[in-house]
């Protein structure tokens, strides 16, 4: 895409400065080796394979896709439609190596190329194509290396292992080693087959989606193209019938015996030896989830802990968890803070809000979390038996470990300053290189803390703003489950900055739902998305014009993408008093036709929460529109169907509501390739056409 705006130009060409940055870190597991992600530089999307060695400190470029498959376009399109929707699942819309497994010691990886298998030896740098029954992907090595598993045609296969015709997997009509939709994309598993460590068999998902209602997706501007459908689990309706085997190579096989139809959900699944297998089951409503581990050899499941919620359990990553000795790790939460507990045992208090835990390092779990203002996250060392938390960084930002090993840490800092990653070893710590194009812009959000509820706020201005000067508001929101919005991290800031260069001030606030404030500030959204939200942002635009005067609450314009999406045009529907034009990205805007694990967890079943359900719908609202409003929608969104949007803009057209809506062919959820600066101009023109100089009059 052209774009003649020279920010939105630069923002496209690095990937919105993501090009060049490495990813999908992975340490050996002696912790002296370092394979990675990243492309050339930063102006080239396609990632490839490196290799660093710790102790000499030197890259190693070990896989090429240029060099590989000189002739690919990198095109979605070209993928095995499989690995296109678990690419956006995952959020990945760089051509190159999107994802790639290895062995324990690094030795071998393996990786797939538009359905094409390689293998990689990392000391030598050499690359073969391995042969497979038909476009695959997913691909991952045995302990060994010796073996490669990977799904084609919905079956499970094993490289050089079988005839043409014979996979691993049974022919029964289910779909074997994937993740089914719910899984992928809202409760975390992307996987869905796991070597056992001595590679006699594998632990693997079968999938029966018969019973889910298909979705279909057809492009407008390509008639001459059959339509594509997918199975989608609508709330209320019926998941996947998901069942787990073990598959030996010696052809027996053993289901894995749970209570599916009370915990229909598999979170995490992996081998703990060859002779035991641990899963995380949940119930519908992710009030209780389960660690169980189970006997490959029989099938039978026993539960190490429980941990149930009356709202519901908020996924914390890293928990459950059977830490080496045995004992069992999950987390704990207060109405006031996210914690962990050992065998039922606190190990943190309310001073910590913990986010992840990460995995082990120097004999202590090594802990992401808040302590004070939500928008930094620290790392802390946690002593498994007692003792106050240690923390590793300091200063504002956002500090992740991206790789941990032993004592090895690839540390992640992204600041104000920008982003710096260093490796952490016993011989000394020193940076890994990033190719990604320098931000344009060092923002610093005016933060605060509005509200008798605390709400996190920032308020960006333009760069040559004169105090004094009034100007139009633009609330940029997210304000759904899971996001944060307010966070120290500078990537997110760039185009904040660059609508308030276009004379806005730009106000983002995290009302009640989002995360890391505490438990109880998240849940406040239980069985009702939109009043709170709604409630929120309105006494947080507000609260914070009573401290900047210069903010214009005659003009006010809000914009968001998905939930934000769904905010915008709730806004303008139900408080046209307050928000005087809207632009609404991909909303979801009636609950009932979005997935089972997302929205029941927030909202329940439909048919037990009809009011709650009918409460949060915007299609009723619809004659009551009387501000201007941009409907923006991706037609190839496997995620918000594009049918949202379509739905609400038929019911504004037999209620004669104008209004304005901008399709995206070929679109996803993402916005890939240029898509989002394309929007984001588009929405200017909207903006400033429709707020004028007193839309209020």
């Amino acid at each position: 895409m052209t774009h003649t705006d020279p920010f939105l130009a630069l923002s496209a060409r690095t990937g919105r400065f993501s090009y060049g940055s490495p990813r999908a870190a992975a340490l050996s597991s002696d912790g002296a080796r370092l394979l990675f992600l990243r492309s050339t530089g930063a102006e080239d999307p396609v990632e490839r394979l490196w290799l660093l060695d710790l102790a000499t400190r030197q890259e190693t470029l070990v896989a090429d896709p240029a060099a590989l498959a000189p002739d690919r376009t990198g095109d979605p399109a070209d993928l095995p439609v499989l690995e296109r929707r678990l690419r956006e699942r995952l959020r990945l819309w760089a051509p190159g190596i999107g994802s790639f497994a290895a062995t324990g010691d690094l030795a071998t990886a393996v990786f797939a190329l538009d359905g094409r298998v390689f293998r990689t030896d990392t000391a030598t740098g050499s690359t073969t194509e391995l042969p497979v029954a038909g476009p695959a992907f997913d691909p991952r090595p045995s302990a060994d290396g010796t073996r490669v598993a990977y799904v084609a045609g919905g079956q499970l296969w094993l490289t050089g292992e079988q005839p043409a015709d014979a996979p691993l997997s049974p022919r029964d009509g289910a779909v074997w080693g994937v993740a089914e939709f719910a899984a992928a994309e809202e409760l975390g598993r992307t996987r869905g087959h796991w070597w056992s460590p001595d590679g006699s068999a594998l632990l693997v998902t079968r999938i029966d989606e018969s019973a889910l209602p298909l979705r279909w997706f057809a492009d407008p501007a390509h008639p001459e193209r059959a339509p594509e459908s997918f199975a989608y689990p609508q709330a209320g309706g019926p998941n996947a019938d998901l069942q787990l085997w073990v598959l030996g190579l010696d052809g027996g096989r053993v289901r894995i015996l749970w209570d599916t139809e009370e915990f229909p959900y598999l979170t995490a699944a992996g081998w703990e030896g060859d002779g035991e297998l641990l899963l995380t089951v949940a119930d519908r409503l992710q009030q209780r989830v389960v660690l169980l581990s189970a006997d490959p050899a029989s099938g039978k499941t026993t539960e190490l802990a429980a941990t149930t919620d009356e709202f519901w359990v908020d996924p914390l990553p890293g928990t459950p968890q059977r830490l080496a000795d045995g004992r069992v790790l999950t987390s704990h939460d207060t109405p006031a803070a996210r914690g962990v507990a050992l065998d039922g045992r606190i190990l943190t208090d309310e001073r910590l809000q913990v986010r992840r835990v990460v995995g082990t390092y120097r004999d202590r779990l090594l802990i992401e979390g808040g302590e004070g203002d939500p928008a930094d996250q620290q790392l802390f060392l946690l002593d498994p038996d007692g003792g106050a938390p240690e923390r590793l960084t300091e200063g504002p930002g956002v500090h992740s470990a991206t790789a941990v090993n032993g004592g090895t840490l690839l540390l992640t800092s992204a600041t104000q300053a920008g982003i710096r990653r260093t490796l952490h070893t016993a011989d000394g710590d020193f940076p890994l290189a990033d190719l990604a194009a320098p931000l344009p812009h060092r923002v610093t959000p005016q933060l605060a803390r509005v509200t008798e509820l605390g709400l996190p706020t920032a308020v960006v201005y333009p760069r040559a703003h004169a105090p004094g000067t009034p100007l139009p508001v633009l609330l940029d929101v997210y304000g759904g489950p899971g996001y944060q919005a307010v966070a120290n991290e500078p990537r997110r800031w760039q185009l904040k900055q660059w609508w308030a260069d276009q004379g806005f001030a730009v106000v983002t606030t995290d009302n009640r739902g989002t995360p890391f404030v505490s438990p109880e500030f998240t849940r406040a959204i239980f069985r009702r998305f939109s009043q709170v939200a709604i409630d929120d942002q309105v006494a947080a635009l507000q609260a914070l014009a009573a401290d900047h005067p210069d903010l214009d609450l005659g003009r006010v314009g809000v914009r968001g993408w998905s939930y934000g999406g769904y905010f915008a045009a709730l806004a303008v529907l139900r408080r046209p008093d307050v928000f005087h034009a809207a632009s609404a990205g991909a909303p979801p805007t009636d609950f009932r036709l979005y997935d089972t694990a997302y929205t029941e967890r927030y909202l329940g079943l439909p048919q037990e929460n009809p009011d709650g359900y009918l409460a949060d719908c915007l299609i009723p609202d619809a004659p009551g529109l009387s501000r201007p409003l941009l409907l923006i929608h991706g037609l190839a969104d496997d995620n918000v169907h594009p049918s949202h949007t379509l739905l609400l803009s038929e019911a504004l057209t037999r209620a004669g509501r104008p209004h304005s809506v901008l399709p995206l062919p070929g679109v996803s959820h993402m916005t890939p390739d240029g898509g989002l600066e394309a929007v984001a101009a588009a929405e200017l023109a909207f903006l400033r056409n429709a707020l004028g100089s007193n839309p209020s009059m």
